[in-house]
């Protein structure tokens, strides 16, 4: 049975502090206190910098049993070599830690800059690339270079499970056909992205989930959503898993503080029609 998964990017805001995490709350205890009101968490450092083994097991044993959390891909790969000769950033990118989520690893998402343009060539090859399970995943982690070592890295997994991945453009050479086969081609969810007009919102199914991240439909980052938003959204969700596909939502609207509260507001449309997985 199709679930949705609602929640926000990245959970460390000192702007909440007093607002959505209560006064006087330890900064350590905000992940668990996010996790058990919100069904998923994107995990964002991990597109500033490479993470490491021990943070992510910290983070799998603060959250909820059946907790998912979605991992953004480097900015080194997407940001810096643009998909292109980035074999050796990639296994250090899946040998620093991901895998210690174990059965919490939901989806990656692979956020493109907006000057990258599409290009089928170097896209498919980008695609060709990604693990598919996180056996395959830690086979490509053995490959990494000199950066990483000791117990930076992680080469393991605890059960061969598969992988998703899903793709956020921001050059509108990919609102076309020619972009949406290739992702359906390779099976990559192409991210319905809201970001109040600024960037392509493309909303073709690619894969057998939906990815979905909201920045903010009147003000990219800062503006929340209203109930008729909320309502709009909510329906989408059951439309998407009435044809039998997992939904992932995110909140990105974290500037004025919205994103949780947005969340937590969608979670009970969608709930109320018995659509979104535990907690």
């Amino acid at each position: 049975m199709a679930q949705a998964r609602i929640g926000i990017s990245g959970w460390t805001y000192p702007g909440w502090r007093g607002d959505f995490y209560p006064e006087g709350l330890a900064h350590r205890k905000e992940l668990s206190y996010a996790a058990g009101r919100l069904t998923s968490i994107e995990i964002n450092g991990s597109f500033y910098s490479l993470q490491r083994p021990t943070s992510y097991a910290k983070w799998r044993s603060e959250t909820p049993e059946s907790f998912v959390f979605a991992v953004k891909g480097g900015r080194y790969i997407t940001h810096m070599k643009r998909l292109v000769n980035a074999e050796s950033a990639m296994a250090n990118f899946f040998a620093s830690g991901v895998l210690a989520l174990g059965p919490k690893l939901g989806p990656f998402l692979w956020q493109l800059p907006p000057t990258l343009a599409f290009d089928e060539s170097s896209l498919g090859a980008f695609f060709d690339q990604l693990p598919r399970t996180t056996a395959e995943a830690a086979a490509l982690a053995a490959h990494h270079d000199e950066k990483l070592s000791g117990d930076r890295v992680l080469l393991e997994t605890d059960a061969d499970r598969p992988l998703r991945h899903a793709l956020e453009v921001r050059h509108h050479s990919f609102d076309t056909a020619e972009a949406t086969e290739l992702l359906r081609a390779h099976d990559i969810a192409f991210v319905v992205a809201d970001t109040a007009g600024r960037y392509p919102l493309v909303e073709a199914t690619t894969s057998t989930f939906v990815y979905i991240r909201l920045h903010g439909d009147k003000e990219l980052y800062a503006s929340g959503y209203d109930d008729e938003a909320l309502d709009r959204w909510a329906r989408k969700i059951e439309r998407w898993m009435e044809k039998g596909l997992d939904v992932f939502v995110y909140f990105d609207n974290d500037m004025k503080g919205y994103a949780p509260f947005d969340a937590l507001r969608l979670i009970e449309r969608v709930r109320g029609n018995g659509g979104v997985g535990p907690p």
